[in-house]
């Protein structure tokens, strides 16, 4: 029997399913969280063998203790993992300090954390990737780089998560302003500005680094204007993955050494063409997430292709392969509406309009909103057209 130590099992809420199908191959589930044990939802309690409650789980000693004392009460640990973007750094650390080898240590973090260090792995496997400049207090540079590829371009933190603190330079004033407020001691990286829809490739990645299973969404608008403008939020799982994102996916797998993973690698399918990068219709790097696409994704994929990830993903820890079924597909879509906006369809009119369609319908985590809206809808369509006007119904306002 293998141990697992799941840190936050707790977060994002339907992440207690990753440890149900762990404890269902036989595993013991050993959870490390900040809430406590009495709080946790019944399913995540009946899917741990024991839970070790911290104060903080940004309190590295903390944490280290707990995962010291299953070593001490369990044995040595096979596995440990969060699936949680935030919680990389510290897993990757804890996985090195207890030599625990089934995933990536502290070393592999500036290659999958870092976005200028992503690029070069990117153009490895002959993936275009936007230009870039590291921005220091050097404000003369930055301008040299502008004369380069010119307005708007981007900015985020080199070492992020998702859209967050990213934004817009459109002119000489936003850069000024930017470069005066920008956080003290956090590294920035300025791209140039690509039109485009993201196009995500998702898997599950076996030791082989071979996938076990695929798929991939569409995020028509940008989520750096959903976050900046408090728009509504709009993506969808895809009925099949196109052959373009495949094959770039299963590139980036082998370029960065992805191994026994779930998977989310983000690209651009350019909307126009872009001198050096592409064709409009074609590809282009944008970033990897070594973790599984956020918010309720996994289960959107369950909706959009009759399957399990959860249970796959633990296959692929208990048995390093998975014989669960894939059956039909659709196009699954989420619509995550904000609060204060005047919609044509109220809640009510829009759960009748769809209800044959509808597959969750709940108010999201304030954690998850900034990116996602404030109160969501899944909906599974066997087509674009009627996915497309679900889309209508669901976000447009008076």
């Amino acid at each position: 029997m293998k141990n697992v130590v799941f840190i936050s099992p707790n977060f994002p809420t339907n992440y207690w399913q990753f440890c149900r199908e762990l404890r269902n191959n036989g595993l013991n589930v050993l959870g490390v969280g900040d809430q406590p044990y009495d709080d946790l939802m019944p399913e995540l309690r009946a899917s741990l063998t024991e839970y070790y409650k911290v104060s903080s789980l940004e309190n590295y000693d903390e944490v280290y203790r707990a995962v010291a004392f299953f070593i001490h009460k369990y044995g040595r640990i096979d596995w440990l993992e969060s699936n949680n973007e935030y919680w990389l750094e510290k897993d990757a650390a804890l996985r090195t300090d207890f030599h625990i080898t089934s995933g990536f240590q502290t070393e592999d973090m500036p290659r999958i954390k870092y976005k200028s260090r992503m690029k070069e792995y990117y153009q490895r496997v002959g993936i275009p990737t936007a230009r870039y400049h590291l921005v220091t207090d050097d404000i003369a540079a930055c301008r040299a780089f502008l004369n380069t590829v010119g307005y708007p371009v981007v900015v985020k933190p080199d070492n992020g998560v998702g859209a967050a603190a990213t934004y817009k330079l459109k002119n000489d004033e936003d850069l000024e302003a930017f470069m005066a407020f920008r956080p003290a001691g956090v590294s920035y990286i300025m791209e140039e500005f690509v039109n485009a829809e993201v196009n995500s490739y998702d898997a599950i990645i076996d030791s082989n680094g071979e996938p076990i299973f695929e798929t991939g969404n569409v995020t028509p608008m940008s989520v750096m204007d959903i976050v900046n403008n408090n728009d509504n939020s709009i993506y969808y799982i895809v009925k099949d993955l196109p052959e373009d994102t495949r094959a770039a996916g299963r590139a980036t797998v082998k370029s960065f050494g992805v191994k026994s993973r779930f998977v989310h690698f983000e690209f651009f399918r350019l909307n126009e063409d872009h001198e050096g990068l592409g064709k409009k219709g074609q590809i282009m790097a944008l970033e990897v997430n070594m973790r599984p696409c956020g918010g309720f994704t996994p289960d959107m994929i369950n909706f959009a292709h009759s399957t399990n990830v959860y249970k796959i993903w633990a296959d692929m820890i208990a048995f390093d392969h998975s014989e669960k079924e894939v059956g039909e597909h659709q196009f699954c879509a989420f619509a995550g509406r904000r609060d204060g906006k005047n919609f044509k369809l109220d809640h009510d009119a829009l759960m009748a309009k769809y209800a044959d369609h509808m597959r969750m319908a709940q108010r999201m985590p304030d954690a998850l909103s900034g990116a996602m809206g404030n109160q969501m809808y899944v909906a599974t369509f066997p087509t674009r057209e009627e996915m497309d006007a679900f889309y209508v119904d669901a976000v447009a306002c008076e």
